[in-house]
């Protein structure tokens, strides 16, 4: 087995990158850090979930530096005018720690778990593993999980997993919010042409 170390955005999202790099020969350990999460009670809802599933599942945790400053700084003023930008940055921030951890801690392969939701930006955020793992002499393990999306929604499901409705951030539970309201609107109105 080759190690990798898998950055970890949540338990649900590793489910099935973890089965499927296990399949291709890979060790993974999982990298926590993820200082975008708000509010905190989310934040740590969410860590003890991936506490719990590694826990249960043999997988070795890492549980990386946060810089909340950092993100506050570099990420919030973006804000929700610019979505990629947004979203680059903080991919930016994250994976940027777990590629310093990954380097410190001797392992050749890095990947993250943000390839498995459809509502990430997958080239984006790819674009920035890419270039961060070979700013340090790592390889990016690079794949596209979205398939696999509802098969880890059926799973997580099945394991009584806590569910989140948005990516992390302050901005994205907004949109996910305004999503949620604009797809119950849609319904309704296709219910009343049906009529």
């Amino acid at each position: 087995m080759t190690r990798l170390l898998l950055h970890a955005c949540c338990a649900p999202c590793s489910l099935e990158p973890v089965r499927m790099l296990v399949e291709e020969g890979f060790e993974p350990t999982i990298c926590w850090t993820n200082p975008n999460i708000q509010p905190a009670e989310e934040h740590e809802r969410r860590l003890a979930e991936l506490r719990r599933w590694t826990a249960d599942n043999g997988i070795p945790l890492i549980e990386a530096d946060e810089d909340y400053v950092a993100w506050e700084r570099g990420v919030a003023p973006i804000g929700a005018r610019e979505r990629e930008r947004r979203c680059r940055a903080c991919y930016a921030l994250r994976l940027a720690e777990a590629v310093q951890v990954a380097e410190a801690r001797g392992f050749e392969y890095v990947a993250t778990t943000l390839a498995v939701s459809p509502y990430q930006l997958f080239d984006v955020c790819n674009d920035v593993l890419a270039r961060l793992a070979a700013a340090h002499g790592l390889t990016p393990v690079i794949r596209d999980f979205r398939p696999w999306y509802p098969e880890a929604t059926r799973r997580s499901r099945e394991l009584g997993m806590y569910r989140q409705n948005y990516c992390g951030c302050r901005f994205s539970a907004a949109e996910a919010a305004l999503d949620r309201i604009r797809m119950r609107d849609e319904r309704r109105a296709a219910k009343r042409q049906a009529k």
